[in-house]
C-alpha cells in the first residue's frame, strides 16, 4: 500500500507508472503482433513453400478440419487467428489463479513476460508458428492475470486517487495499442514480416526489463493458499443468474469485434484504397485508429452521462449496452455500404474505413466497460474474481465463433459478409432490450453505470 512518505510521481506511487509503462510495452508487443497475423498467414505462412516447415501444422489443420471440414487458406487464417484471440482472452483467467494460489504476482508477471518474449522471437521462423502462439498465450495469461491486479495493491481503500490510477494505467493500454500497428506494419512493410514480429519480441523485453528495474516501488504479494467457502444468500444466486442472461448479449458483441482484428485487415487489403499522397499506407496501420478513437471520444461520452445524471436521464447500464451494440452494429453497417461509396477500381476512400472505426468504438465506449462494471459490481464478493472470468469467456466464445465465420469471406459478397455481422450485433442488441425486465428483477436494483469517472481505455483484460 501506498504511505505518506512514499516518493510519488504526479501524486501517484512510483508504482503505477512502473506498471504502467509494462502494460504499455506489452500492448506495443501484442497489438503489433495482432495486426499482422492474419495477413502474414494469408500472404506468407500457409502458402506452398512455408507452410510445409511449420512443425505439427498437418495436425493442427486435421483437428480443425474434423470439426469444420475442408477449409480454405483464408479460411484456415480466420480460425487459427479465432482460436488464438480467444485463448488469449480466455488465459488469464487461468494465469490470475496461478498467481493468487501458487507463485505470487511479481513471479507470474515476469514468467509471463519472458514466455511472451520468446513466443514473438519464436515467430521470426516459420518452423516454430504453432509452438510461438502456445507460448504466446501462456505468456499473456500470466502476465495480464497478474499485472493490473496490482494496481489496487498500491492504494489504501477509499484512496481517491484509485479512479484516476485506472484511468492512467488504462491510457497507457490505448497509447501501446495506437503505436504498435504503425510500427509493425512500417517494419513490415519495409523489411519483412519477420522484422515486424521481432519488433514485437523486442517490445516485450523492454516491459520486462521496465518491471525489473521498477520492483522496488511494487508491494510485496505471495501466494495464498485460504480457501473460503461462503454460502451464498438467495439474493446472490438470483444475481447470478441475471448476469448470466447477460452473457450471450456479450457473446454477440465480441463475434463483431474481434471480426474487426481478423478478417477486417484482408477485406481492407482488398476494398480500400490505401494511397495517400502516392504511398500505400500499410494495412496494420488502420488498427491504429481503435487506439485513439477511444481516448478521443472518452471526455465527450463522460461529460453526456454525467450532464444526464444531473438530470436523471441517464441510461441504466443494460440499456448502454443496447446503445452499444446497436451503434458497434451501425458502424459494421458502414463497411456493408462500403461499395456505395466505391471508385472506378471498385475501392472504397480511406475516409469510409477512419469513420467505421470511430463508430465502432462509440459502440465499444458504450458496451465493453459497461459490461466489465455490471459483472464486478452485481457479483457476490466471495465470487466476483470468478464472475469476471466469466465475462471474459464471452470474448473467448465471440472470437472461436467468429473465427468460423470468417471462412464465408471468399464465400459471399463483402457487403454480405459484414451485413451478417452487424445482424448479429444487432440481435444482441434486441435481446437485451426483450430480458430486460428480467435481468433488471434479478440483479436486484436499477443498474446505473459506475463507470461515470473511471471508465477504462480500449482494450482491457476483458
Amino acid at each position: 500500500m501506498s504511505s505518506p512518505v512514499e516518493r510519488r510521481l504526479l501524486d501517484h506511487p512510483r508504482g503505477l507508472w512502473v506498471l504502467a509503462g509494462t502494460e504499455f510495452w506489452d500492448r506495443v508487443s501484442f497489438h503489433g503482433m495482432q495486426a499482422l497475423l492474419v495477413l502474414y498467414m494469408v500472404d506468407t505462412l500457409l502458402l506452398p513453400g512455408h507452410i510445409e516447415k511449420v512443425v505439427g501444422f498437418d495436425g493442427f489443420r486435421a483437428v480443425i478440419e474434423a470439426i469444420t471440414g475442408p477449409l480454405s487458406i483464408r479460411a484456415l487464417a480466420a480460425q487459427t487467428f479465432g482460436l488464438y484471440v480467444g485463448l488469449v482472452y480466455f488465459a488469464p483467467i487461468i494465469g490470475g489463479a496461478v498467481g493468487d494460489r501458487i507463485t505470487g504476482r511479481r513471479v507470474a508477471v515476469i514468467s509471463g513476460a519472458l514466455l511472451m518474449t520468446a513466443g514473438h522471437f519464436a515467430l521470426a521462423f516459420d518452423a516454430t508458428f504453432l509452438v510461438a502462439l502456445l507460448v504466446l498465450i501462456l505468456g499473456v495469461g500470466l502476465l495480464r492475470g497478474n499485472l493490473s491486479a496490482q494496481v489496487k495493491s498500491l492504494y489504501e481503500d477509499g484512496d481517491r486517487r484509485e479512479a484516476d490510477a485506472f484511468q492512467l494505467y488504462y491510457v497507457a493500454i490505448n497509447v501501446g495499442a495506437f503505436i504498435a500497428p504503425i510500427a509493425t506494419g512500417a517494419l513490415a512493410a519495409i523489411y519483412g514480416w519477420h522484422t515486424g514480429f521481432a519488433f514485437a519480441g523486442i517490445g516485450m523485453f523492454a516491459g520486462l526489463v521496465a518491471y525489473l528495474v521498477g520492483q522496488k516501488h511494487l508491494p510485496a504479494d505471495s501466494a495464498s493458499t485460504a480457501k473460503l467457502r461462503v454460502k451464498l444468500s438467495r439474493a446472490e444466486r438470483r444475481r447470478i443468474a441475471g448476469l448470466a442472461l447477460v452473457w450471450p448479449v456479450s457473446v454477440t458483441f465480441w463475434i463483431a469485434q474481434t471480426q474487426v482484428w481478423n478478417i477486417y485487415n484482408l477485406w481492407a487489403r482488398d476494398h480500400l484504397d490505401l494511397v495517400v499522397g502516392g504511398y500505400s499506407m500499410p494495412v496494420p496501420w488502420l488498427q491504429a485508429i481503435d487506439g485513439v478513437a477511444p481516448v478521443i471520444m472518452l471526455p465527450p461520452i463522460l461529460a453526456l452521462w454525467r450532464w444526464q445524471s444531473v438530470r436523471n436521464r441517464e441510461p441504466d447500464s443494460l440499456a448502454k449496452l443496447a446503445i452499444g451494440c446497436a451503434v458497434f452494429s451501425a458502424g459494421t453497417l458502414l463497411l456493408a455500404a462500403a461499395p456505395m461509396a466505391s471508385g472506378p477500381d471498385g475501392k472504397a476512400p480511406l475516409f469510409w474505413a477512419i469513420a467505421f472505426h470511430f463508430v465502432s468504438n462509440l459502440g465499444w465506449l458504450f458496451f465493453t466497460p459497461i459490461i466489465m462494471t455490471l459483472f464486478a459490481t452485481r457479483a457476490p464478493a466471495s465470487l466476483r474474481g470468478t464472475m469476471i472470468g466469466v465475462n471474459a469467456t464471452a470474448v473467448f466464445a465471440g472470437s472461436v465463433i467468429s473465427g468460423r465465420i470468417g471462412g464465408l469471406y471468399e464465400r459471399v459478397a463483402a457487403a454480405d459478409f459484414w451485413l451478417l455481422h452487424a445482424a448479429v450485433c444487432a440481435g444482441g442488441c434486441l435481446l437485451i432490450l426483450l430480458m430486460a425486465p428480467a435481468i433488471r428483477l434479478l440483479l436486484g436494483d436499477d443498474q446505473k453505470a459506475e463507470t461515470a469517472t473511471s471508465l477504462p481505455g480500449r482494450r482491457p483484460n476483458t
